[in-house]
């Protein structure tokens, strides 16, 4: 993972710390899956293996994680689902708090990285 925390962290000034927790344990779990890199934007942050495979958009009090796969999620945390094109759906997660990063979002997470 290439090391971009000052640049990530700007994304988290004036957010509860609830929120960049979350994000961390985002991280801890995907460097269990493999190697990615991280490349914050102006107002995001993309997670990267051969090509982007998630994005994570921090708000106030949560985040959204979008998931690049190859189908539609189902579940009562998937905000919003968007076919991009035939074999892709951008897939929004809101996360709360960090222990919803769960055994159900990390196996979305395998999956999402696996297509990156």
């Amino acid at each position: 993972m290439t090391d971009t925390a000052p640049a990530a962290e700007s994304l988290f000034q004036g957010k509860d710390p609830g929120v960049q927790t979350t994000y961390a344990r985002l991280l801890d779990v995907l460097r269990a899956i493999g190697p990615f890199t991280v490349e914050p934007k102006k107002t995001s942050i993309h997670l990267v293996r051969t090509s982007g495979f998630a994005g994570v958009h921090p708000r106030k009090s949560y985040l959204y994680l979008t998931l690049r796969l190859d189908r539609a999620l189902q579940g009562s945390r998937v905000a919003k689902t968007e076919q991009v094109s035939r074999h892709r759906w951008h897939n929004d997660i809101r996360l709360d708090a960090p222990e919803q990063v769960d055994a159900e979002v990390q196996g979305w997470l395998q999956e999402a990285y696996a297509l990156g």
